[in-house]
């Protein structure tokens, strides 16, 4: 029976890469220097830290574009507001959205039964199964999900017939 799953999966070799680029755009650029702006990759996600928030935004900026440029969708990234740190410093956390979660999980499984598409649906950890009995139904549930407004990037993987 053809099936396929549904998933939002972080290219992280490019995150690395553009977190690499930003980092070496900022030691280069003349508006960075002496603000000890730096990015860093931890456990909770994507850290930006510097001397003042003005100069944290821009290296969030900056962050950004690289991963633009890299074809990494932006709405991996949930950043949180700036916190100020000692020496009025500041400090923004850009939290990476992996997996999808249970609400956006029951809305795509919701529009594929109310769409009355001839296919099952199913979640299954971070991710939703497909199964349907031909090729073209499970097409069309494709399009139906890709035309959802959901606030994550998915990706369609497994297609087997």
């Amino acid at each position: 029976m053809p099936s396929f799953d549904i998933v939002s999966k972080v290219p992280w070799h490019e995150v690395d890469n553009a977190l690499g680029q930003a980092q070496k755009e900022l030691t280069q650029r003349f508006d960075f220097k002496d603000t000890h702006t730096e990015l860093e990759k931890t456990t909770e996600g994507l850290v930006i830290r510097s001397s003042s928030e003005d100069r944290a935004k821009a290296a969030l900026q900056v962050l950004q574009e690289k991963l633009i440029k890299r074809k990494v969708s932006l709405k991996f990234l949930d950043v949180e507001d700036p916190k100020p740190t000692g020496k009025g410093g500041a400090r923004i956390l850009a939290k990476v959205k992996e997996g999808i979660e249970g609400e956006p999980a029951r809305k795509i499984v919701g529009g594929i039964k109310e769409s009355k598409i001839k296919v099952q649906s199913s979640i299954q950890d971070a991710q939703v199964r497909v199964t349907g009995k031909n090729r073209d139904d499970l097409q069309k549930a494709i399009a139906l999900v890709r035309g959802m407004d959901l606030d994550i990037e998915l990706s369609f993987v497994n297609f087997r017939d």
